[in-house]
C-alpha cells in the first residue's frame, strides 16, 4: 500500500442544507476511502477521512469547490496517523 493517513476536513461558509455531506459522500467513496461527513454545530461541515493522501486531497480540493448551491469561505485539513477504524464512508447525522 502507498501513504495512509487520516485526515480531518473541515468547510466553512454556505455549505449545510445544500446536499454537502452527500457531494461529499458520493465522491469519498468514489475515492475508496473510509470515515465520515457530518454537519458540526458552528455551521460547517467536518469529514473525517482515511485512506491514501493523493485521494484525500483530492477529497479536500473537492469539498473546496462544493456543491451548486453551496459557497465555500474556508476548508482547513488536520493530517494525522491512519488508523483503520472505518470500514466504510458514510454520512452521520
Amino acid at each position: 500500500m502507498s501513504d495512509l493517513v487520516a485526515v480531518k476536513i473541515v468547510a466553512r461558509g454556505r455549505v449545510q442544507g445544500v446536499f454537502f455531506r452527500d457531494f461529499t459522500t458520493r465522491r469519498a467513496r468514489e475515492l475508496g476511502l473510509t470515515g465520515y461527513v457530518r454537519n458540526v454545530t458552528e455551521g460547517a461541515v467536518e469529514a473525517i477521512a482515511e485512506g491514501e493522501r493523493v485521494k484525500l486531497e483530492d477529497l479536500a480540493r473537492h469539498m473546496r469547490k462544493g456543491p451548486p448551491g453551496a459557497s465555500v469561505a474556508s476548508v482547513d485539513t488536520d493530517w494525522s496517523e491512519y488508523t483503520g477504524a472505518h470500514s466504510t464512508f458514510g454520512t452521520r447525522f
